[in-house]
């Protein structure tokens, strides 16, 4: 573990939040992380910061790393991935290109040990999810080591293909929901008095600690909630408003939007 190297193709937004979390948490020394990207010059502004190399090619990467970690767009995947297939062969790849599953990867990279996944930001805290596809080609050995990488910075959910677009948009679209609400209790904490940036606090600590406290009880969300309803209390009246308003509703139906 203290000497294994990870090489960003790509190095995006959740390519960074993931460089950032295995980082932080002691996952890969800084020094053993390599990335290369279209526009080196922007590319060695943000690695500069964290500490880690960059490679102005994808061969470069490949050479220097045990785990590839290809974090382009989905639709360049071919053109930026075919050329690589010799260099990759025998390689771990840990893909995180949405929609880019083990039957696309298997012609893309033939030879290579590879496994889709779907990431979400919070990697970058050390609370994320990453979503795999059930269906890899790592060994054994393998797939120890990336839980071993990857469980520093995330939960590790495997799903059959056919749940893996809606496990990845309920794990990766849900954050910016999740703000959503943390900005609008917080302007309702304003409204009643709360200074701006404690009403963030109190709405963010209460969303970490309510998800912490469902996955350590295994409780269902229902009994969590009705802990906290006294009858004809401040509580139930809160989500009588929400049900009135149809909360569950709207977030299922966001839900529908992106899938359908």
């Amino acid at each position: 573990m203290t000497n294994i190297k990870i090489g960003f193709i790509g190095f995006g937004s959740m390519a960074m939040a993931i460089a950032e979390g295995l980082i932080k948490f002691n996952a890969v020394s800084a020094h053993n992380i390599h990335a290369c990207a279209k526009h080196h010059d922007k590319l060695k502004i943000n690695v500069d910061k964290l500490g880690i190399s960059a490679c102005f090619d994808a061969k470069t990467v490949i050479s220097n790393c045990d785990i590839i970690i290809p974090a382009i767009m989905p639709s360049i995947a071919e053109e930026v991935l075919k050329p690589l297939s010799d260099d990759l062969c025998g390689k771990m790849v840990v893909s995180i290109m949405h929609g880019i599953l083990f039957d696309k990867l298997e012609e893309l990279l033939p030879g290579s040990h590879h496994i889709s996944t779907l990431p979400n930001t919070p990697v970058k805290v050390g609370e994320g999810i990453l979503i795999c596809e059930n269906k890899h080609s790592l060994s054994g050995n393998e797939l120890n080591l990336f839980r071993e990488v990857f469980e520093k910075i995330a939960i590790i959910e495997f799903v059959d293909e056919k749940a893996l677009s809606v496990a990845g948009t309920i794990s990766g679209c849900a954050p910016a929901f999740t703000a959503i609400y943390i900005e609008a209790l917080a302007d309702a904490g304003v409204e009643f008095g709360l200074t701006r940036e404690t009403a963030y606090r109190l709405a963010s600590k209460m969303i970490a600690g309510t998800g912490k406290l469902s996955l350590e009880s295994q409780l269902h969300p229902g009994m969590l909630k009705d802990a906290v309803c006294s009858p004809g209390g401040t509580t139930i009246r809160g989500i009588a408003a929400l049900e009135k308003n149809a909360f569950r509703g709207t977030v299922i139906s966001a839900i529908e939007a992106i899938e359908e």
